[in-house]
């Protein structure tokens, strides 16, 4: 993350001809929200006087309190390459703050910067490295998206069979151009599906990049006549889309989860963090797999886990780690969909990992066969769980773990509960065209 100052922006704002300066940040559940100043107001909103109406935000406050308050990250300004040069626009992410000049605790940045706080304290900082999916469809004749593609490749395919070669190339040209720094692109296992990566960085630094990159490529595949979505399962019978999450912990300038002396080159810190993740992700799920549509990517059959296990290996487990050692050395948890709200997604993550390093928490032993192929007797005998099968489940893990609750605190935890039992109740009093398919005839 470049160490901007406000004095920096000021410069950057006249070099650039930026006239247009858009204050971002998120609700709870991660949806981008936007204020748009000309840059005759930019000094104000420097000096943290520009206020908004909380109570229109999802999550945030009642209406009788909803005065608060913008104040810009000048660390996280940037212009949009593909705006015109002549009234060029940049942007601002914000924190939130209450009228007293506290932060806002329902703020998802500022619980991200909660358990940031808690692993300073205890020597520590995260690094994050993300892997998020998406696919690109095709949209109708008014613009609204569709799941159709005419895009037949596959894993690693490289063939010009349709739009989303392009789109994607030009994706990666203004992420570059915006401060990113790509390691790879490339089409994914099922039709229209696409992943790009980029380098890991510190949490917050992480998910800030992850809001921007999920507003950059809808940006640009519109630009390219095609609807990008983050949804976790648009199509039945294909693979979804995951947000795998790569992590490690650095202390005093060295990967804490490396340990040259033991077998497998991993620290204890790293067995720790491996325990409180699983010990916790029933609730986890609830923050990484936030929506209905999440748990219909988490089956059996297409690449996403569905068991509770780790491995140095294979990729069937929820937690996988890669083989580089070193400074490198990391664990990547392959549960969580580009739904989830970042800042919330990596707090639970830390949290939970702090609390396996804090108390001793020992994972089992790692599991190197392939989960999927293994009976229900055998995944029983080795104490393999299963993660929570529906949005209800797992909110009903989270309301009972104190460690995640916690983490989020209790503002975020409240409305989020009461969000999430809507939604549940929504889709359950719901009827589907598969009920409809099923049933209207046979009954």
């Amino acid at each position: 993350m470049p160490l901007f100052t406000s004095d920096d922006v000021r410069t950057m704002v006249k070099d650039y001809g930026v006239k247009f300066v858009r204050l971002q940040f998120t609700d709870i559940f991660g949806v981008l929200k936007n204020v748009s100043i000309t840059v005759e107001q930019l000094e104000k909103a420097l000096n943290n006087e520009l206020m908004f109406d909380g109570s229109s935000i999802e999550g945030f406050v009642r209406i009788e309190e909803s005065d608060m308050y913008l104040y810009p990250d000048p660390s996280t300004f940037v212009v949009f390459p593909w705006k015109p040069r002549d009234g060029a626009v940049a942007r601002l992410i914000c924190d939130i703050y209450n009228t007293d000049g506290t932060p806002f605790i329902g703020d998802p940045r500022y619980v991200l910067r909660r358990a940031i706080a808690e692993a300073a304290e205890m020597g520590y900082t995260m690094n994050v490295g993300p892997e998020a999916e998406f696919f690109l469809f095709h949209v109708d004749e008014a613009g609204r998206p569709t799941t159709i593609t005419h895009d037949r490749a596959g894993y690693f395919d490289m063939t010009p069979v349709d739009l989303g070669e392009n789109a994607r190339r030009d994706m990666v040209l203004n992420l570059s151009q915006m401060g990113f720094e790509i390691e790879a692109s490339h089409h994914e296992v099922a039709p229209a599906q696409h992943e790009i990566d980029f380098k890991y960085s510190d949490a917050l630094d992480i998910a800030d990049k992850v809001v921007t990159f999920k507003f950059v490529v809808r940006t640009i595949a519109q630009r390219h006549g095609l609807a990008a979505t983050f949804m976790p399962k648009p199509v039945f019978g294909i693979a979804g889309s995951g947000m795998h999450l790569n992590q490690s912990l650095m202390k005093n300038g060295t990967n804490a989860f490396y340990d040259p002396g033991t077998p497998n080159k991993l620290s204890q810190d790293c067995l720790y963090y491996i325990g409180g993740i699983m010990k916790h992700i029933p609730a986890i799920t609830a923050i990484t797999n936030p929506t209905v549509n999440s748990y219909k990517r988490l089956v059996s059959g297409y690449e996403a886990p569905v068991y509770v296990a780790w491995s140095y290996r294979n990729r069937s487990p929820l937690i996988r780690v890669p083989a580089k050692r070193g400074q490198s050395t990391r664990i990547e948890l392959r549960s969580p969909d580009p739904s989830c709200n970042p800042y919330l997604a990596l707090a639970v993550c830390l949290k939970a990992g702090l609390d396996g390093i804090k108390n001793k928490i020992e994972p089992p032993a790692p599991c190197d066969r392939n989960i999927y192929e293994l009976t229900p007797e055998e995944r029983a005998e080795l104490g393999i769980a299963i993660l929570p099968e529906s949005l209800n489940d797992a909110t009903y893990q989270l309301s009972i773990d104190p460690v995640i609750t916690d983490a989020l605190g209790q503002h975020v935890m409240q409305r989020f509960m009461e969000a999430k039992r809507i939604e549940w109740d929504n889709y359950r009093q719901h009827v589907h065209p598969w009920e409809l398919e099923q049933y209207l005839s046979k009954f």
